[in-house]
Parts: C-alpha cells; sequence; structure tokens
C-alpha cells in the first residue's frame, strides 16, 4: 500500500526491455542516433506537427530550461501559487535563468485564477524599470492538487498570454494523466489552446529516467541547444533516454499506464467518498487524492503498512481540517494494483 509518490514506482517492463535492447554496439552520440532521430519523429506524430525536441533527465531541468529560453532581463514568470516549478524546484528555474523571478498567483484546487493572473501582470507595467518585465506564464497540468486546467481554462490562460506577448509553458510532469482524464489529443491540450512549450514527462509514468523540453513552434527553439549544454543536460548516450520514449510511445503505451493510475485513484476516491471516517479535501481527476482523516487513523494506516505524506492543505483551502485532523496526498501509479486500494480503504473502516 505505497501511495507516497508515482516517482517511488520502477521502469515498466517494456521500457526496461528497451533499455537493454539498446544498451549494446556504437551508435554516435549527442542525440545523433537513428533511433534519437526516430524518437524526435515520433514526437512530431504526437503532437501532429513539427516540433522542436531536447532531452534532459529531470522536470526540474525541463522546466528551468523552459523558462530560461524566453527569460528577458528583470523577468517574471506567472504560476499558480503551489506549483511545483515554485515550491519544489529549489530555486532551479531562477538559478538556471540567471535571475527570472516567479510570480505566485492564487486559484483554488492548484488552477491559477485568470482575473488574479491579469491582476499580478499589472503589477509590472512596461515602463516600470525598476520592477522588470513579464516575460512567460507557466501553468501545471496535471496540477498539485491532483485537478486538470480543462480547455476553457487553459483557452483563458492562453489569451491573457496572448494580449502580453507572453509565451505559454505547460509543466507536463503527469501530462499523460492529465491527456486521459480530459480524452483529448496531445495538440487539443496545447497547440490548439495556445500552449508554445511543454515539459512532457515520462518518469513519473513509467519511464527509467526520460523527460523532454519540447517547442511546439521550433523557432523558439534556437539557444534550446546551448542551455542545455551549458545546464549539463545534454547527454552523451542519449540513446538510453531516447529507447525509453521509444517503447513508451509504442501501441500507446504512455495512454494505457496513465489511465491504470487514474482508475487507481478514482477508486482510491470512490473507496474515501464511502468511509465513514475519511472526506476529500476536493475530487481529483488525474492520480492524487487528498483525503482528511483524524491523526489517529493515520497512526494506524501507517502501522496497517500504508505509505503516504501527510500534506498541507493549499492556502486557498485553508481551514480544512478540523482540531485532531491531517491531510494526506496519495498518488497512484502504473505499479499501484487495485488490491494495493481495496486493502488501504478496508483499513479506513
Amino acid at each position: 500500500m505505497i501511495f507516497t509518490s508515482d516517482n517511488w514506482a520502477g521502469a515498466h517492463p517494456a521500457i526496461a526491455a528497451s533499455l537493454a535492447a539498446h544498451s549494446t554496439g556504437m551508435v554516435p552520440a549527442y542525440g545523433a542516433s537513428d533511433l534519437d532521430r526516430k524518437v524526435n519523429d515520433r514526437f512530431n506524430t504526437v503532437f501532429g506537427r513539427e516540433v522542436a525536441v531536447f532531452f534532459v533527465g529531470t522536470g526540474t531541468a525541463a522546466n528551468a530550461l523552459a523558462l530560461s529560453a524566453v527569460n528577458l532581463p528583470g523577468g517574471v514568470a506567472f504560476c499558480h501559487r503551489e506549483a511545483h516549478v515554485v515550491a519544489d524546484e529549489c530555486g532551479a528555474p531562477e538559478f538556471f535563468s540567471q535571475g527570472a523571478r516567479l510570480a505566485p498567483v492564487d486559484g483554488v484546487e492548484g488552477r491559477m485564477d485568470p482575473d488574479k493572473l491579469k491582476t499580478e501582470i499589472a503589477r509590472y507595467p512596461k515602463e516600470f524599470v525598476h520592477g522588470g518585465q513579464p516575460m512567460a506564464i507557466t501553468i501545471t497540468q496535471a496540477t498539485e492538487a491532483g485537478t486538470v486546467y480543462r480547455p476553457d481554462d487553459i483557452r483563458a490562460i492562453s489569451k491573457i498570454a496572448k494580449a502580453h506577448g507572453l509565451p505559454l509553458h505547460m509543466d507536463g510532469a503527469r501530462f499523460a494523466n492529465a491527456l486521459t482524464a480530459l480524452n483529448l489529443t496531445p495538440a487539443q491540450m496545447t497547440i490548439e489552446l495556445g500552449v508554445d512549450i511543454v515539459s512532457f514527462g515520462g518518469t513519473k509514468n513509467g519511464c527509467w529516467c526520460a523527460e523532454a523540453l519540447v517547442f511546439l513552434n521550433p523557432d523558439m527553439a534556437t539557444q534550446a541547444p546551448f542551455l542545455r549544454k551549458r545546464a549539463a543536460h545534454l547527454f552523451s548516450k542519449s540513446r538510453f533516454i531516447a529507447a525509453q520514449f521509444d517503447a513508451y510511445f509504442e501501441d500507446d503505451l504512455w495512454l494505457d499506464l496513465a489511465r491504470h493510475s487514474n482508475r487507481m485513484a478514482a477508486r482510491l476516491q470512490q473507496g474515501i467518498q464511502a468511509a465513514p471516517h475519511a472526506r476529500l479535501g476536493w475530487n481529483s481527476d488525474a492520480n492524487e487524492v487528498f483525503p482528511i482523516i483524524s491523526r489517529s487513523m493515520a497512526e494506524k494506516l501507517t502501522a496497517k503498512g500504508a505509505m503516504f505524506y501527510e500534506w498541507t492543505p493549499p492556502r486557498a483551502h485553508a481551514g480544512l481540517l478540523d482540531d485532531g485532523e491531517t491531510m494526506l496526498r496519495l498518488v497512484t501509479s502504473f505499479a499501484t494494483t487495485e488490491d494495493d486500494v481495496d486493502r488501504f480503504i478496508d483499513h479506513l473502516g
């Protein structure tokens, strides 16, 4: 009953097999192999147009390099207050962009409020040199609250971005989970809604260590090769990232894995809703669930072998907890089983 993080799950057997299959022989390095080119073409197919793809080892690198690629002097990027990019990356975006700042924007259930975004952007008028200048908007899909931005949500933020001449970045560490939750194609969730850059995650969804920075307009990527090299994320043996993505995309494995983890999260939510001693903080769409239980129940679950993180409610949800209560974050993955879920729910009874 391990619900700590989808990062705890191993690699899917098909991805491990692909790594093994490509582990011998001599091939060109630094992204020049036939396999690298094949996977680049697969990304074009996935998004339905030519895109510029840069393999990196971590989602932090993808996010930091995405913002670095569009930074301006005194640059300010706008994100949700609890977004991973501002709360969990130890200042990497600021560091790799050589000084860009992240301006938090409020919103319930992990989603940025468009009206509040307008207000925050207005704090940096173009003529006020002392404040710096807006340079990007970044949204997390799926969000840190297990919810998703729906097409109208993204469209509203994209309209604001375009009105201010700002590129729109999507942190897609759980891109596949959001995509399958919404039943959209990659293009429908990005290009058609005005997204410019995607941090495309595979690690949380069955890969060993595979992330990609995807520029949906290749013209925006002119400096990305140098930024990636300077950031020490140009892998010499990049075939091992390509090998993971090759298996990941084969026969839509990536979508099947995400659907499974989402189903396990939905099963958890149903069980929690029916449990007499638990309630949900809010309804989730993807593979993160946030129940509220007593601290004594949390201790009981731990004693029974359940593993999870206790979680601080987001600022927009202050006041959710009563005395003696705690919030949990439960994360499912491709490796989560129905038995894992059902045993956890049984212990809630």
